[in-house]
């Protein structure tokens, strides 16, 4: 499931904070980033997917 969730980070960076962690800060800090570009975006869902990965 990460695997799948680390490419969605890459191509689709709202979705797959969303799946990640839910609405919440992080989710709306995405979409902010991804209004910036989508590499800031995409950076941002990849350290969000790691990071709870490393938690499970």
């Amino acid at each position: 499931m990460n695997i799948l969730r680390i490419v969605l980070a890459i191509f689709l960076p709202p979705l797959a904070a969303f799946l990640t962690v839910g609405i919440g800060m992080h989710f709306w800090l995405n979409i902010v980033l991804t209004l910036f570009g989508v590499l800031p975006g995409s950076i941002h869902a990849i350290w969000l997917v790691v990071k709870k990965a490393g938690r499970a």
